[in-house]
């Protein structure tokens, strides 16, 4: 069986995808993109040029466009787990205060370069978020594909701050969580999986999703900063 997984969900996911394939032996094989933006690098481009799938795990935004692209098997859509958008700084770094809007917008101006994925997050801070903090034209920032490419650069100091899910900063090297941003200004972000349309493995498929939304899947999920969810659109 072969996933297509986003950053977002894959710290859970490495820890628990050796208990899976020990209890059921299915082995699985898994592929790495991100849920949205442009690029070869996303899931969906991955898809559309024939990269072998039967499970996707990645945003619900990102999910929500495949299931409208027809690229998933109708009703097996279940969401996982949430996690807001944090600040990462280098480790041994000084933590910012980024509680309140204000404090979060002055730290973002006092950065001389802020890293971000260009994927859900990242798109959501770059269109929505600074624009409406009037910072848009005032912010020197870096997108990298993956949120991995945004923590790796705060990790080597080539940027201040990375800007991405808790849940890609807690098991990031070099880098520590300094706190997540105002919920006025918060995405929440939900990690969904599915069965990918046209998969030939759909019952090994449906197991992992069932295992990855259960109860015993949920201690992973929240040690790797997210809260569980489990349950079906």
């Amino acid at each position: 069986m072969k996933v297509l997984i986003s950053g977002g969900f894959s710290g859970p996911y490495d820890k628990l995808l050796p208990e899976f394939e020990r209890a059921t032996g299915i082995k699985v094989a898994t592929g790495s993109g991100s849920s949205q933006g442009s690029g070869p690098q996303t899931i969906a481009a991955q898809l559309e040029r024939g990269v072998a799938a039967d499970v996707v795990i990645l945003s619900r935004e990102g999910l929500a466009e495949l299931i409208a692209a027809k690229r998933i098997a109708a009703g097996t859509d279940v969401d996982l787990a949430r996690t807001p958008i944090g600040v990462a700084v280098r480790a041994g770094a000084p933590k910012p205060e980024v509680r309140t809007v204000e404090q979060f917008k002055q730290v973002v101006l006092d950065a001389r370069t802020v890293a971000v994925p260009s994927s859900t997050s990242g798109i959501f801070l770059v269109k929505d978020v600074f624009p409406r903090l009037g910072i848009a034209d005032k912010v020197n920032v870096k997108m990298t594909p993956r949120g991995t490419g945004a923590a790796a650069m705060v990790a080597s100091g080539e940027a201040d701050i990375g800007l991405l899910p808790v849940s890609e900063i807690v098991h990031a090297p070099g880098v520590v969580l300094a706190g997540v941003i105002a919920e006025e200004i918060q995405l929440n972000q939900v990690f969904a999986a599915a069965v990918v349309a046209g998969s030939k493995e759909v019952k090994a498929a449906q197991r992992l999703i069932a295992f990855l939304a259960s109860d015993r899947a949920s201690g992973a999920i929240r040690n790797g900063g997210m809260e569980p969810l489990g349950k079906r659109q």
